[in-house]
Formats: C-alpha cells, structure tokens, sequence
C-alpha cells in the first residue's frame, strides 16, 4: 500500500467517478484504474462498486475512507513541518463565490509579492463543500460568510459587511429618499441557488422583519443576479464588495433605512492539522487586509 494510492483512492471516492479523478491527478485513466487495482490486491477487498456511470464505495472502502485521510494528512504534515521555514510551501485556500473575485485578488497580489517562494492556490466552492473539504485537509484555510455548523474547526471573524438593495436604474424605489424593507415587499426577489449562503443571509434577514421575499429566478452567479436585476426581473440584496466592483449604470444600489441586512466575513480552519509558520503568515495578512478593507461595518 503505497500513499500515493491512497491519495487517488481518495480522489476517485470524492469524485465518483475514475475519468474526472484521473483529470484531477494528471494522469491517465487506465493507470489510475490500474493503480486502484493494485490496492485493492493488496487489501483483498474491492474498494468500490464500478457502475456504468460511476462508483460508489463496498464496505471495504468505507472503512479505509477515514482512515485513508489520516494516513494522507499525517505524511503530508509530517512533510510540511520537517521543511517548514515561513518563506516557502503551499497554502491552499477556499472561498465561497460571493467572495473570492471581490476580496482575493487585492489581498493575494501583495502576500505573493512579500512571500515569492510560496505557492498558493485558490478554489472557489460552497459553503458546505469548503467546510468538508478543510475538515478532511483538503485545504488549509477557507474565507467565507457566517453563520455556518461545522465541528473540529477554528472560526475567526473578520468584519461585517453590509448587503445593499440592488434596483434597476429607472425603478420607482429609486425616487424615494430613504427606502425601508416594506416597500421592497410588493417586488419580487432574484436570488443565488440555495447552495449559496447568500441567499440564507437575505431570507432570514426579511422573515425575521415578518417578510418573505417571493423568489421568481434563482441563479449560480452574482453577476447573473445583477444582469437580471438591470433587465427588470426583480429586486435583489448584493454584498457591498460586488458592489464597488460595479462600473454599470444600468443597476442603483441603496442602503435599507434601519436596521439593515449584513452578513459577517470569516475565515476557517483545522486546527488539529499541522500549522505551517507561512500558513501563520497569512493568517496574519488576511487579518490586516480585513481590517483596511472598504466596507461598511454596520
């Protein structure tokens, strides 16, 4: 049983699928079904039931999946901590999509500048998948947006951000000085999937007001939810970070008078896997640049 083995049993169990895990590992099909073949040889078990369109796991495979993680995450810490010198290594981050092209990349450009030996990833994911994903080591450190129910991680706010009411630039709502969260009721709501926190920020916001936004379109991109917006589709709430990074002047974005929604930016991770002294360093960077940051804190 070699680890790399168990690093493409992983990959083909997270996947489902041996032609989108081989993708992900650089290397061909048949080696990868050739490599998973020789595992399971050496276990005496099939790890995983081969359907037309994917595989799932035997029992054999559900046992080795934890345990396969364990031994996956203790040779790679144990490689980071011996070579750990806060100058070089990989740190892979996650974010959620309503964050990731609004806060990263003027957040990343000067750390890389400071750090030139290190290699940072990004992967942009759902809230649910970056916290599995970080939980199993996957990732070392994740930004994204509270509330969120996740065990064995450490969660660390950053600020608040205030989500703004979005509108297209000839509505009636434009007129009025100051706009509360009734007179938005009477207009329907575009919103992100239900995947996406987002959209739980929104509606939990209005219900707790008595008020439940009626969706007419739900989509996967906050630019989507703008285009829709400016072609008079609805109304939506937008993070005011999407909103700085909006030149057009098809859409008006207002703040609610009163109590206005927010949403509260985090980061996370697993503090039961090693903590490099570069992933320190960036922890720290993240803090700072939160902290210089543009947004309302309401």
């Amino acid at each position: 049983m070699e680890i790399e083995q168990l690093q493409q049993f992983l990959k083909v169990a997270e996947l489902g699928n041996f032609t989108r895990a081989a993708e992900c590992l650089a290397i061909s099909q048949p080696a990868l079904s050739r490599s998973i073949a020789r595992l399971e040889e050496a276990l005496g078990q099939p790890l995983f039931e081969r359907q037309s369109r994917k595989v799932t796991l035997t029992d054999a495979g559900q046992l080795l999946l934890p345990r396969a993680h364990r031994i996956v995450s203790l040779v790679e810490d144990t490689k980071a901590e011996i070579s750990d010198d806060g100058e070089s290594g990989r740190i892979r981050l996650g974010a959620i999509p309503t964050i990731a092209p609004f806060f990263l990349p003027e957040m990343l450009s000067p750390f890389a500048e400071s750090f030139p030996k290190a290699h940072l990833t990004v992967q942009e994911d759902t809230t649910d998948n970056l916290l599995r994903r970080c939980q199993q080591g996957e990732i070392d450190l994740a930004i994204l947006a509270l509330p969120i129910s996740a065990k064995h991680l450490e969660v660390e706010s950053l600020f608040d951000e205030e989500l703004l009411l979005v509108l297209p630039v000839d509505h009636p709502l434009c007129a009025k000085k100051q706009i509360k969260l009734a007179d938005v009721e009477p207009y329907p709501f575009i919103l992100l999937d239900e995947a996406h926190c987002l959209s739980d920020n929104i509606v939990t916001f209005c219900r707790h007001r008595s008020f439940n936004p009626v969706s007419v379109e739900r989509t996967s991109q906050l630019a989507t939810v703008q285009e829709l917006v400016s072609l008079r589709h609805g109304v939506s709430m937008i993070p005011e970070m999407a909103k700085q990074l909006d030149t057009s002047k098809r859409r008006v974005y207002r703040s609610l008078f009163g109590t206005k929604p927010t949403r509260t930016i985090a980061m996370i991770w697993n503090p039961y896997r090693f903590q490099c002294k570069l992933l320190d360093r960036f922890k720290e960077h993240v803090r700072q640049f939160a902290h210089e940051f543009p947004v309302k804190s309401v």
